[in-house]
């Protein structure tokens, strides 16, 4: 069987995200999304969580989310 390691998450940033460069010279964005999950339970009765999920992007992406993005904006991540 073959392995698969892929993720497809849609949320909200939580905070700003914050640039930092490695020693090397590597851009890291690290940042939060907020992902929200709501269902209705068997008596009819909405519910609702909150999952916060911490990230980080590398290199040209992320110094594109770190200055185009800001808390509250809509996101959809993909990667590994």
């Amino acid at each position: 069987m073959a392995n698969l390691n892929k993720v497809m998450l849609i949320g909200r940033l939580a905070r700003d995200p914050e640039l930092r460069v490695t020693p090397k010279g590597t851009p890291i964005c690290q940042f939060s999304l907020a992902i929200n999950r709501e269902w209705k339970t068997e008596g009819g009765e909405k519910q609702s969580e909150v999952l916060f999920v911490d990230l980080e992007a590398w290199g040209k992406t992320g110094e594109t989310i770190a200055k185009y993005c800001t808390k509250g904006k809509h996101l959809y991540v993909e990667g590994r």
